[in-house]
């Protein structure tokens, strides 16, 4: 098969990861996966997560033939600009990629490139997989309590930048037609105002539900949790909640109950194989994360509670450091850690590349090589529970043998060949 792009060389070897009759991927032994290293640490966690993924992949007997793409700084030193073409069809043409951080210039064209990327793609599930490792020093007193992936829409809500810039003709005139025509008076302040829309569609939020309800059947998960602020916003995060429900009643038959069928028919006790969906007001949601932790399998809601809320579920994990990430589309996923491009430590050998190598267990496991994502999550946590760790844990254990950012993708690498 031959590929078209300007600036990027195709593996000669390697074979492409495609769509079979089912809409299922279809993954060879040997694929081509695009990967984009990323800004500032991105140049030493992106190299590092490579190397312990291309061991996971041959200890199951497998091979990647990577192909670089390119995004932000090395996109710009490549192309004169931030996000080329070549990179979004180049994802689009191998369904399955990795990335590293990026960093969004001042003046660039783009509120994000991370979220361009998502756009572009349509990539409208942010999949957030939070769960603690053993020696990983956390800020709460049971971290292992904490085993949840929170599904975040990632294409609308706030986050979809309709906004109008205080001062301008444009908001003027929003606020004219919101008070005068739509009739919304005496809520706006006088004086500067900057006016944004907020769209919750319902096909976005059930093509969101229906990822999640899918994700956690798959994967034997007891419950999906809808979370949103319907209460205050009943028309948009209220929606939200209601087309959720409307997706698992209508979509799933038996295999799905609501959280009021669990106690008037079952007491409470689902039957074996059945998964409850249920509802929680988001800020009410920030709290269960603390005092009820393991009662949550995993979470869908809107872009902005999203956000939010996988953060704090991070935090209680240890930090975004060990946070992995991934974007899933229809048949499409581009895994990326949660952590930003942290410049001041580029090029430093240092940081931790435990999110990124994480995120390409996510990566993976969408490629249904279930078994080398364990792989790697074990070598990883036996790494870090053994104290050989970056500078950022090494400073919060007693014991620890600090490791370069290099140094601990090779330990990981050795423990994956010796529990292979």
């Amino acid at each position: 098969m031959s590929y078209d792009y300007d600036k990027i060389d195709v593996p000669e070897a390697g074979e492409q990861i495609t769509v079979g009759d089912d809409n299922e991927l279809v993954v060879p032994e040997n694929p081509i996966i695009p990967i984009i290293h990323g800004d500032g640490i991105g140049t030493d966690v992106g190299p590092a997560a490579q190397k312990v993924l291309d061991a996971a992949a041959e200890a199951t007997g497998r091979n990647i033939e990577w192909l670089r793409l390119y995004a932000g700084s090395s996109a710009r030193e490549k192309y004169d600009e931030n996000l080329p073409e070549d990179t979004v069809e180049a994802i689009k043409q191998f369904k399955v990629a990795i990335k590293g951080p990026l960093t969004t210039p001042v003046g660039a064209g783009f509120r994000s490139l991370n979220v361009a990327l998502r756009q572009k793609l349509d990539l409208y599930a942010n999949v957030r997989p939070t769960y603690h490792l053993d020696g990983v020093p956390s800020p709460v007193k049971a971290p292992e309590k904490m085993d949840m992936v929170t599904f975040r829409e990632n294409t609308e809500d706030v986050y979809a930048g309709i906004e109008w810039e205080a001062g301008t003709d444009e908001v003027q005139q929003v606020k004219e037609f919101v008070e005068d025509e739509m009739g919304a008076t005496g809520v706006i302040h006088d004086g500067p105002v900057g006016i944004g829309v907020k769209p919750i569609t319902e096909f976005g939020t059930k093509r969101l539900v229906r990822e999640a309800i899918d994700y956690a059947i798959e994967n034997e998960r007891g419950s999906v949790t809808l979370v949103h602020k319907g209460n205050i916003m009943k028309f948009t995060e209220g929606a939200f909640r209601d087309w959720g429900y409307e997706v698992a009643e209508e979509e799933y038959g038996e295999d799905v109950i609501t959280e009021d069928e669990l106690w008037e028919e079952y007491d409470g006790e689902a039957p074996e194989g059945t998964l409850v969906v249920k509802d929680r007001i988001a800020d009410n949601m920030l709290q269960q994360l603390l005092t009820r932790t393991d009662e949550y399998d995993v979470i869908a809601t809107m872009n902005l509670n999203g956000d939010y809320m996988s953060d704090a579920a991070g935090a209680q994990i240890g930090g975004l450091g060990i946070a992995p990430g991934a974007n899933y589309g229809e048949t499409r996923c581009l895994a990326e850690p949660v952590h930003g491009s942290a410049p001041k430590y580029a090029g430093e050998d240092k940081v931790n590349p435990t999110a990124m190598i994480l995120s390409g267990r996510e990566m993976f496991e969408y490629m249904g090589w279930k078994d080398a994502g364990q792989l790697i999550r074990d070598a990883v946590e036996k790494a870090i529970s053994e104290g050989f760790v970056t500078y950022d844990l090494e400073r919060q254990i007693e014991g620890g043998t600090k490791l370069a950012t290099s140094e601990f993708a090779d330990k990981v690498v050795e423990n994956i060949e010796e529990l292979a």
